[in-house]
């Protein structure tokens, strides 16, 4: 992980950089064992950045990175964003570095611009927080600038929008290494959603979504502990007490998404799990997943997952009761 340790970092800033340490530096060996081992870069260790009262202090220098698996920059300074300040070539060279050994490249944020003055995201889709996605399109014409997202995976280089999408994206770089269920454990302990839905569906594994609306709490529970029922948009807007109209909008309201779109959204999230952690034949996990048929199950993992749920299934091997570190096969799909 890379941080500017040389100015004052925003609020924002120093936000992303703490998510990033609450899911990959805390051990949490509960979940998985080993589990991520995070350090700090900085361009001179032991220096420190913050904001007045905070202070932060990078262990390594950016040499480390090119013995990193994963690399994550959470942020530049604003003047970067407008150009008034150059990023760094230490830096950049150095993400060039980590990328040329094979490391995935990761940004939170505006940290995208790192990525992309480094040129990383040339030809590529990528995002970064709305208020500055047009600055990174126009000063970056080869990157394919997407603000309709929460991230995008390209497999070895992933970007994230502002604020909690990079913990949505950290949550999904869980769900890639150790599968749904993990990462769905790990959103219960950090009291999230395992995912919100953005502006392009990304099934990762939609858990309840949280909201001020309480009411929707007890049907979509209801819904989940029901998937492998024919559930449709009447038969929750009836459980809910509500019209079929009023429980559309309420829902919409409250995840982002349609009713229909979030039965999908589960119905994917339990096949991954039930792929996981079980050796139920194909069109045993369809049924149990509310998905009906093998047929059905194989089209939507191939729509929304990029891969057969044979395919998905065999990245998980010896992981029938929790499963482990291992890459997904997803890794080279844009999400």
């Amino acid at each position: 992980m890379a941080v500017f340790d040389d100015a004052p970092l925003p609020f924002w800033d120093v936000y992303e950089l703490g998510v990033a340490c609450a899911v990959f530096g805390v051990a949490h060996t509960d979940l998985a064992d080993p589990w991520y081992d995070l350090r700090l870069c900085g361009f001179r260790p032991g220096a420190g950045a913050g904001l007045p009262g905070l202070s932060l202090s990078a262990q390594y220098g950016l040499d480390e990175l090119a013995r990193a698996g994963t690399v994550i920059v959470p942020a530049v300074p604003e003047e970067c964003i407008d150009g008034t300040r150059p990023i760094p070539e230490e830096l950049l060279d150095a993400l060039r570095a980590a990328s040329a050994s094979g490391a995935r490249i990761v940004s939170l944020c505006n940290g995208a611009f790192a990525l992309a003055a480094a040129g990383l995201l040339d030809g590529r889709r990528a995002t970064a927080h709305w208020a500055h996605t047009e600055t990174l399109a126009r000063r970056f014409p080869a990157v394919d600038v997407d603000d309709d997202v929460l991230y995008i995976d390209g497999g070895d280089v992933l970007t994230s929008a502002g604020m909690s999408a990079g913990l949505d994206l950290c949550l999904h770089l869980v769900r890639r290494d150790h599968g749904a269920e993990i990462a769905n454990r790990l959103a219960r302990v950090l009291v999230v959603p395992a995912h919100r839905p953005g502006g392009q569906a990304q099934f990762v594994d939609q858990a309840i979504a949280g909201s001020d609306d309480d009411s929707l709490a007890p049907v979509l529970e209801w819904a989940m502990r029901n998937l492998d029922a024919p559930l449709t948009v009447e038969d929750l807007a009836a459980r809910a007490g509500m019209s079929p109209r009023t429980f559309h909008r309420r829902l919409r309201g409250a995840t982002g998404t349609t009713p229909m779109q979030w039965l999908l959204g589960q119905r994917l999230a339990r096949a991954q799990s039930l792929l996981e952690a079980t050796d139920l034949p194909i069109d045993r996990v369809a049924e149990g997943s509310g998905l009906g048929t093998a047929n059905n199950l194989r089209r939507q993992f191939g729509l929304h997952v990029g891969v057969s749920p044979t395919a998905y299934r065999r990245a998980f091997p010896g992981t029938r009761d929790v499963p482990r570190h291992r890459p997904h096969p997803t890794a080279g799909r844009p999400s």
